[in-house]
């Protein structure tokens, strides 16, 4: 039989509806064709809450919605190394293939040697418990946290040096579409999802369409370096769950392969 083609696999997070309950984020999700969630842990799945997990993973089945990845708030080197394993044990009830953390508190100017240190060795000591249940971690590519640069990133992940370990990709909120891209394949060979949002110039929500031409050129980018990769929706204007479908609508335009095959 022939290999499987590579394939951008559309999605959303449950924080782009954050106000709503699980259930009804599936069924936005579901209805709009976006068959993949990341599961927040500030509401939908609270860290350590296995049972709620559990429903939300058996709730998605009946949908024929899978989970993406788990999308904690754990912030290696700054929390409690100890509230990891509740993290953990909610993905696994979950299912989740892929936890999302965060890398510190600090930006990558404002900590030091000692901090970065620290996000390190958290960050091995986790990945570690992870692997052992078949789970990998992702970075959020955020700013202030050791992911705000392409440099930092790729700096802390080298220095990690860690299979179970990876990245997340989203546009910084200060780069133009092209300096966007060109962030962008600095870190693609340790990316594994996108979080897709159209910000511009800063903090102000538009649909995906007004910035169409950046993410035409980063589907580009995925689909050309050959491997599966998420591609997550992450905010809508107004937080509105009608317009969802559409945003979704307009991911699956510009994730198609327009070249076939």
């Amino acid at each position: 039989m022939p290999a499987t083609s590579p394939k951008i696999h559309s999605g959303m997070c449950s924080v782009t509806l954050r106000q709503e309950s699980a259930l009804a984020v599936l069924d936005v999700a579901a209805r709009a064709g976006l068959h993949r969630i990341e599961w927040g842990a500030d509401v939908h799945v609270p860290p350590g809450e296995v049972r709620a997990a559990t429903e939300v993973r058996d709730a998605g089945r009946d949908r024929g919605v899978t989970v993406a990845s788990y999308g904690s708030y754990h912030r290696v080197g700054a929390d409690p190394a100890e509230d990891f394993p509740a993290v953990l044990a909610s993905a696994v009830a979950l299912g989740a293939p892929r936890v999302r953390i965060w890398a510190g508190d600090l930006g990558s100017a404002q900590a030091s040697a000692d901090q970065r240190r620290a996000v390190v060795t958290a960050t091995r000591a986790a990945a570690r418990r992870a692997a052992d249940v078949g789970v990998t971690l992702a970075f959020e590519y955020h700013s202030g946290t050791l992911t705000d640069t392409a440099a930092s990133t790729l700096r802390l992940l080298t220095e990690v040096d860690h299979p179970a370990v990876r990245t997340y990709w989203q546009p910084p909120l200060d780069l133009p579409d092209a300096a966007a891209v060109a962030d962008l394949r600095q870190v693609l060979p340790w990316v594994d999802a996108v979080h897709v949002f159209s910000w511009w110039p800063r903090y102000e929500r538009l649909p995906l369409t007004a910035r169409d031409r950046l993410w035409s050129d980063v589907f580009a980018v995925l689909r050309a370096a050959g491997r599966d990769f998420d591609a997550l929706l992450e905010f809508v204007v107004d937080d509105d769950p009608d317009r969802v479908a559409t945003e979704a609508a307009s991911l699956a335009q510009l994730t198609a392969d327009r070249h076939g095959g």
